[in-house]
């Protein structure tokens, strides 16, 4: 991650706008809309939840898959490119912006 004054913390809760197909569109951070700029990359990683928990819960769906983005934002037509690299954890509804590197 870039070391700047506004660099957020890890995991700082962020609100993401997806297209119907499910890719992400813009990124709500810091009050700002971020649009995303070039084609995003998916990708899932696993969380190892028998070292956090001893059991999941029956029926409780996916506990395993963290879901992740990494999307090329920029904040207007003339702002240069950032990277946000976005991630959400098993049963979560809310994206986590885990990263922020500056192009």
């Amino acid at each position: 991650m870039t070391i700047t004054p506004e660099a957020p913390a890890i995991d700082t809760p962020v609100d993401v706008r997806f297209t119907p197909t499910g890719t992400p569109l813009a990124v709500r951070y810091a009050g700002q809309i971020w649009a995303v700029a070039a084609e995003p990359v998916h990708w899932f990683t696993r969380d190892s939840w028998w070292e956090n928990r001893r059991t999941a819960p029956v029926g409780v769906g996916n506990v395993v898959d963290i879901e992740h983005w990494r999307v090329q934002v920029r904040s207007s037509s003339a702002a240069a490119l950032r990277t946000f690299e976005l991630r959400r954890n098993p049963l979560a509804e809310q994206w986590l912006l885990e990263a922020i590197t500056d192009n």
